[in-house]
């Protein structure tokens, strides 16, 4: 699925952006393969971690590592605050407050979330270095290569099923091409700080979206580890935003 999802993402942006390659200078290059290589990377072990931890852990888990980059940028003391709120908060986790969590699980969320900090700092470059949406269509292109052999090895022939190249595109189009194009509009106009408090509430969204679609059950033990790493991931980007600088208008190509 996450060769199918930036598969169908890089065939439907590279029709729409047309990014030119010519005088792409080396940082450049560099940057866009970059994000390329994280995306692929963030989303496999995510859906590795999905398959065997519930999905409200997974994320709470996995957005530690953009608030692991608010508090560095922070440079305060006051960040290990928030990191320690937030450290009270994922220990609960382990409490059984979404059932006993698997330790690969857990680990896979957390590589997860680090390929997610690297994520917010490799969109913002390549929002700045490439026009419209130039940079997202080569990096989901590289992507898409990066992942063909782990989708193709694990998947087989399956990949070839109308139903599963359906569903991959419905996937490809809701959450990633949709939401990545966004976010990398959004990185150009906003502080790296003031985007990532826009993702604080992302571990009580999935916890819902969990409980409803999934039927994944979690105790008031979850939903206060919820709250913390919420709270937490909030306070920490408020501390941080003061210390960034203003977001610069992007090149053409740099």
């Amino acid at each position: 699925m996450v060769f199918l999802r930036v598969l169908f993402s890089a065939v439907i942006l590279l029709p729409i952006a047309r990014p030119k390659l010519r005088g792409i200078r080396g940082g450049a290059w560099m940057t866009v393969v970059g994000f390329g290589l994280v995306l692929a990377l963030m989303n496999g072990l995510f859906y590795l971690s999905i398959d065997r931890i519930p999905l409200g852990a997974a994320v709470t888990i996995e957005v530690l590592g953009p608030l692991v980059l608010s508090v560095v940028a922070a440079r305060r003391a006051i960040a290990w605050l928030w990191a320690g709120l937030a450290a009270i908060g994922v220990a609960l986790l382990g409490e059984g407050s979404f059932g006993r969590l698997d330790l690969v699980g857990v680990l896979l969320a957390a590589g997860a979330g680090t390929a997610w900090a690297f994520y917010i700092l490799l969109s913002r470059q390549t929002g700045r270095r490439f026009a419209k949406f130039d940079g997202l269509a080569i990096a989901m292109t590289i992507g898409a290569v990066a992942s063909a052999p782990f989708g193709i090895a694990s998947a087989g022939a399956a990949l070839l099923r109308p139903e599963t190249l359906l569903l991959g595109a419905a996937v490809a189009l809701l959450s990633s091409t949709i939401p990545y194009g966004l976010e990398l509009l959004a990185l150009r106009h906003l502080h790296a700080a003031a985007f990532a408090i826009l993702l604080s509430l992302a571990p009580a969204t999935a916890a819902l979206a969990g409980l409803v679609l999934l039927r994944q059950a979690f105790t008031w033990i979850g939903v206060i580890a919820v709250v913390l790493v919420v709270s937490a991931s909030i306070g920490a980007v408020w501390s941080a935003r003061r210390h960034e600088p203003a977001p610069e208008s992007p090149d053409e190509v740099a």
